[in-house]
């Protein structure tokens, strides 16, 4: 109701529902008596959680935001005490508006730059015993931003193309810088996805080393004890005309440990123990 009135005030005609809850991304839409568009932002503490979903409608004269949180009220007063000389136009108002929501966003790229070389450093050291259980959240949540900053550009494009007249034509190179800065973000979310790509085969490669490890260390222990097997199978024979079945159990076994610690031996020179 409230939106609707906001509407009305403003001379804004809108053909459907104002339904925060239908949003699930950024897009421009064009009408007749106005052009509306939806914002869905994603949290930056929470960036797989819920988001702010927000809707504009702009026409000749007017502006109008509808949010049901107080994310535009807090932006709106930050643009308020940082161009609080500078004439306002609807042009310039929405692009303060966008670029105060993304501004920490390259912060943000940055720290998952260090979480992505912190993984790859305890890889190489030999620490990487929860490197899934971190590494699948940032990949994850390097996703969610390259579809946002997705969206943010073809928006922006969007802006910039005034279908409708509502947007002074001389001012319209905001959206352009929209544009571009959201290219900038996803190019470098493009960079960490490909960076994450490196690191999990630096993992998988230590995986396949220690399964490496692993399988030759086992082939050496069944080379080792291997002899054994056939010493206690001749035994087992019961040939009578064997001079060292005169010795009993203590000949066997002399001559097992014997062979075990030259096979050991053996091994250790070849660096394979």
């Amino acid at each position: 109701a409230g939106a609707k009135a906001a509407l009305d005030q403003a001379q804004m005609r809108y053909e459907g529902d104002v339904q925060l809850s239908d949003i699930g991304f950024c897009k421009v839409e064009n009408q007749q008596e106005c052009t509306i568009g939806t914002f869905y932002i994603p949290k930056l503490l929470d960036l797989l959680g819920k988001r702010y979903a927000i809707l504009f409608f702009v026409n000749e004269k007017n502006i109008v935001l509808v949010d049901d949180s107080d994310f535009s009220y807090r932006l709106i007063r930050r643009i308020q005490r940082k161009k609080m000389n500078r004439e306002m136009t609807k042009e310039k108002f929405l692009y303060y508006y966008i670029t105060e929501f993304i501004h920490r966003d390259l912060e943000l790229l940055v720290q998952y730059e260090k979480r992505l070389m912190e993984m790859e450093e305890r890889i190489s050291d030999g620490h990487a015993g929860h490197f899934l259980s971190d590494f699948s959240p940032v990949r994850k949540e390097l996703l969610t931003l390259r579809s946002y900053y997705d969206e943010l550009m073809d928006l922006g494009r969007e802006l910039e193309t005034n279908e409708n007249g509502f947007f002074a034509k001389k001012q319209t190179k905001y959206f352009g810088t929209v544009t571009d800065r959201a290219d900038r973000l996803m190019s470098k979310t493009v960079h960490l996805l490909e960076y994450a790509g490196q690191v999990r085969d630096a993992y998988q490669g230590y995986v396949d080393a220690r399964q490496n490890a692993n399988m030759q260390f086992l082939t050496v222990i069944s080379t080792i004890f291997f002899p054994l097997t056939l010493i206690t199978g001749w035994y087992g024979m019961n040939f009578q005309n064997m001079p060292e079945l005169r010795s009993g159990y203590p000949g066997v076994i002399f001559a097992s440990v014997l062979v075990v610690l030259l096979l050991i031996l053996y091994f250790k020179r070849k660096k394979m123990l």
